[in-house]
Formats: C-alpha cells, structure tokens, sequence
C-alpha cells in the first residue's frame, strides 16, 4: 500500500478533491459490458463458457460450472475451527439485524372505510456475487445469503470466480447449495437471463468490480439489483485510547479490493497516526493510504463528513 500522510488545516473539501485524485478513476466499460451481456442473452451456456474460460481461468479449463454438493460439504468440514466459529458468529449477527428489520403484516383503514393490507412477500429466487479479488469474502455470502434466508427467500444461489474453499465453507454454512464458478459481466448476464443450466433470478446482490457493476445496470429492470457500488474507500476517525492496531487491521483489509481503493485514517492525536504509519507501509499491491492530521476532534469530525466514505469508523474512547 502506498501511504501517505497529509495535514488539515483549511477547506476539507479542498483535502477531500485531493485524496480522491490520488486513486485512479474508472474508465468506461460500459459498451464492453453491453456486448457481453448480449452474447450471454443470446448465446447461452455457449457463450457463457468461453468467458468463464478466457476471463475467469486465463484461457484454462474453468472447471465444471456448478459446485457440487460434496464439495460444499467438503470444504465446510474442513475450516480450523477457530474459523469456522468466527464465520458462526457472523451469520447469527447477520441473521438477528436481519430478523429485526422484517415487519410484521400491517392494515390501514382509509376515511372511506376501505381497508389495506401491507405485507412484504420475499420474491422466490435470489443470486449473491461473491468477488474474486486477491483475498476469499465469505463474509459476502454470509451478508447475502444469511440475509435473504432469514426475508424468507426459498432459492438463494452463489455465484464465485473465487477458488477459496473458505466460500464455499460460507455457503455450506448459509445454507446454499446451488454455487457457480463463474464471475465478471458474463456472470451477472447468466443469472438475469438464465442458460440451459442456471435458471433466472429475481435479485441479484453483492459488489464486484466496475464490469460487474455495470453488468448489473444493463439488467436492472429485468431483475432487482442491491445498488450501483463505486469504488470502495474507508475512513476511520481515531482518538483517545483507540487501538491502532485493530483501525490498521481495517484498513489494510478494506485496501485489499484493489489500486482504485482509498482508506483515510484521521485523529488529532499525532502519536496514534504514527503508530498507524508502519503498519500500512509494508502492505503490498493494494490500494492507497492516508493519515490526515487534523487540528482538533471537531475538524476531523468535519472532514469525515465532507468525505463521506462508503465506510466509516469512529474509534473513540472506551465507554
């Protein structure tokens, strides 16, 4: 990770234009994803297997399409324990928020006396986009998967270009049973459409990079989409007894997806960003890092709204 260090001393917006020009910006794929979306659309399993080959393998043999069962099962009885117990935790967490948001069914009577039932139905078959990229996210199935389970989602289906046999571990873990190997634009094309082997969805979720962000445009409409993600950043605004060791933890892990990756570490406290710096420093080929001196709490404060990341962190002293 390349690190640098920055002082905030007047506008944070002027600071923010600046960090935010450190990345590189995204170049347009979108006439890229159109054509491959098309070919899928219209090609079917055929053309889905030459991008699973050329774009997902290298031009080696992908393997067979969808994972099966006794390979799920084989990787999820093969986690460390310590793991496995962490990914436990997470899917029942996942699972409480989960639950606590589902409302139950709700009338209103109108001054006319007509009366209106309001009830959410889950829709019958959901897809979660598990990201290749240079680490293994079972924490993306456990997110998607755990949360359309507990919204009463009847078919939850996985799609990977990951090998990480810690996803399909999650997968295993959620429930899932119906895993592809497949990633990228040509993915999301066979999930909306559907090909002599997968079925349609009706939602597809989970981040990806900027193909398959663009790819989950071009269907939107002919299935549900969670949302367009941009480019992925985190801010974490220390002070007091904060930990740096764990804020570093968080920042590298979040720099992970990738050289368009922005994570901003901001205090007051002089002594806690050097103790950040060099546990930034040696983290190889991930995105860029900032520790931003700010004057005071109330000006960090500041500059993390003006940021606004897509995650935010504020590590404060211990209640």
């Amino acid at each position: 990770m390349r690190c640098e260090r920055r002082t905030l001393t007047g506008d944070p917006a002027a600071l923010t234009a600046e960090l935010r020009g450190l990345v590189p910006g995204a170049s347009s794929v979108a006439e890229t994803v159109v054509e491959i979306v098309l070919r899928v659309r219209h090609g079917g399993e055929e053309a889905l297997e030459h991008f699973r080959r050329e774009l997902d393998a290298g031009g080696r043999d992908p393997g067979p399409l969808r994972v099966a069962r006794e390979e799920i099962e084989a990787a999820l009885a093969a986690v460390e324990p310590d793991v496995l117990a962490a990914l436990k935790l997470a899917a029942d967490n996942v699972r409480a928020v989960a639950e606590a948001g589902l409302d139950a069914e709700r009338e209103a009577t109108l001054p006319q006396g007509q009366r209106v039932t309001l009830r959410e139905v889950p829709v019958a078959r959901a897809a979660v986009y598990v990201p290749g990229g240079r680490a293994p996210y079972p924490s993306t199935v456990v997110m998607g998967a755990v949360t359309a389970r507990a919204a009463g989602v009847r078919e939850v289906v996985v799609c990977t270009p990951s090998e990480s046999p810690l996803v399909l571990a999650a997968c295993a873990l959620a429930g899932v049973e119906e895993v592809y190997r497949m990633g990228g634009a040509h993915a999301i094309a066979a999930l909306a459409h559907g090909t002599e082997t997968i079925r349609p969805v009706d939602v597809i979720v989970g981040p990806g990079n900027l193909y398959v962000q663009e790819a989950k445009l071009v269907v939107r409409g002919e299935v549900g989409i969670d949302g367009f993600a941009g480019p992925s950043d985190l801010l974490v605004l220390l002070d007091g007894d904060a930990d740096p060791r764990l804020a570093a933890l968080d920042l590298r892990a979040q720099a992970e997806h990738g050289a368009d990756s922005l994570v901003v570490a901001v205090s007051p406290d002089e002594a806690l960003l050097d103790a950040l710096s060099p546990a930034l420093d040696p983290a190889p080929e991930t995105g860029v890092g900032v520790l931003v001196q700010a004057p005071d709490l109330e000006a960090a404060l500041a500059f993390a709204e003006v940021f606004a990341p897509e995650h935010l962190q504020l590590i404060g002293p211990a209640a």
